[in-house]
């Protein structure tokens, strides 16, 4: 399976501080970044091992899958830390741009469809999202092959903190429903009920349907770049950010 990942990333330290993105120490963007990045190669590489202490040697595991992973990151001028960022070289493609930092989302967008064809499934991630589920992709086959590939799986974006009084958070709550009107209909699908180990799992269409990523497989790349809104820049939903 060859999974294509695109990640916008920006930084400028002369910024007015109020995101991590505009603050004077890069350090937590660049740690955020390495994260991120480390966890789709460990979670998706086939470079994995087991070591066989018996007989002093490595096994390689996890192989099943047969992941290839490509990681494009759309930076724009010379604002980033590609350069700061101590990863070596091939993990990571470089594509760089001269669009709005706001608009960067969607210089994603136009990677995605510049691969049309060539990969079975299609990835955009906030540079500072990290995946933690080897199964995503697993779980994502097993959701279209029930529901169609008219209906998209979107994950749950969480923070944690063992420091505060609630340890984990989940972050994209509903929105007034009067938000997400232009944008969907809550009424269609608005529920499915699927079973995994015994166990009753129920998927509801979300009043706030941004989570900072979305994971299309090659026929839903496909239509999506064929619709008359693609690449738009449409940025009515909230903001760039949140409509990319």
């Amino acid at each position: 399976m060859r999974i294509l990942f695109t990640i916008p990333h920006f930084f400028n330290p002369n910024g007015d501080g109020k995101h991590a993105s505009l603050s004077k120490d890069p350090r937590p963007r660049i740690t955020g970044l390495v994260f991120a990045l480390t966890a789709l190669r460990e979670l998706y590489s086939q470079s994995q091992c087991m070591i066989d202490i018996a007989q002093s040697q490595t096994i390689a595991v996890n192989q099943e899958h047969n992941y290839q992973v490509d990681i494009v990151i759309c930076t724009t001028q010379e604002y980033h830390l590609l350069a700061q960022t101590p990863l070596p070289s091939w993990f990571c493609k470089h594509y760089s741009t001269q669009v709005e930092p706001m608009l960067l989302g969607f210089q994603c967008h136009q990677v995605l469809r510049q691969n049309l064809g060539q990969y079975d499934y299609y990835c955009y991630l906030e540079d500072d999202l990290i995946l933690r589920d080897p199964w995503l992709f697993t779980k994502l086959n097993w959701f279209n092959r029930h529901t169609g590939n008219s209906c998209l799986l979107q994950p749950n974006r969480y923070e944690v903190s063992p420091h505060s009084q609630v340890v984990k958070a989940y972050i994209d709550g509903d929105l007034l429903p009067q938000i997400t009107a232009n944008f969907q209909n809550i009424q269609d699908q608005p529920q499915f009920i699927g079973k995994v180990m015994e166990q009753a799992i129920s998927f509801k269409r979300p009043l706030n349907p941004h989570s900072g990523c979305f994971f299309l497989n090659a026929e839903q790349m496909e239509s999506w770049a064929k619709q008359p809104y693609f690449l738009d820049r449409d940025c009515s939903f909230i903001g760039p950010l949140e409509s990319a």
